[in-house]
């Protein structure tokens, strides 16, 4: 059995414009998070996401991320195939252990171990 897809994000300028976008597209829950440049979205089902306010068109993208049991090995894994780490493993405080790379086409993805017992 393949992985699951257990996050997704959309990032752009307007944090607030995009979320209410998509809460009266998809009726999706929306909830800031006070003193953050993050939303959390909550689309009833399937994964959760999360809205980024960025400052350049540079870093505004769509990405998902794919649970593993090891980032570290599925970053190099993705390396090895012509792939690019854009974020190394880093543990988000109080949450998952995140990475990201880029396909050889450039796409955005990212891997997360959860830290749940």
């Amino acid at each position: 059995m393949g992985r699951p897809v257990v996050h997704f994000e959309v990032n752009g300028r307007d944090m607030a414009k995009l979320g209410e976008f998509f809460k009266e597209l998809f009726d999706w829950d929306i909830q800031p998070i006070p003193d953050m440049s993050y939303t959390i979205v909550t689309p009833g089902e399937g994964p959760a996401g999360g809205i980024g306010q960025v400052e350049s068109e540079d870093q505004m993208w769509v990405t998902f991320y794919v649970e593993v049991d090891d980032p570290a090995a599925h970053l190099k894994k993705a390396e090895q195939l012509g792939g690019s780490i854009l974020m190394p493993v880093s543990e988000v405080p109080g949450g998952p252990t995140i990475g990201m790379f880029a396909t050889p086409e450039g796409h955005k993805i990212g891997v997360v171990k959860t830290n749940t017992p």
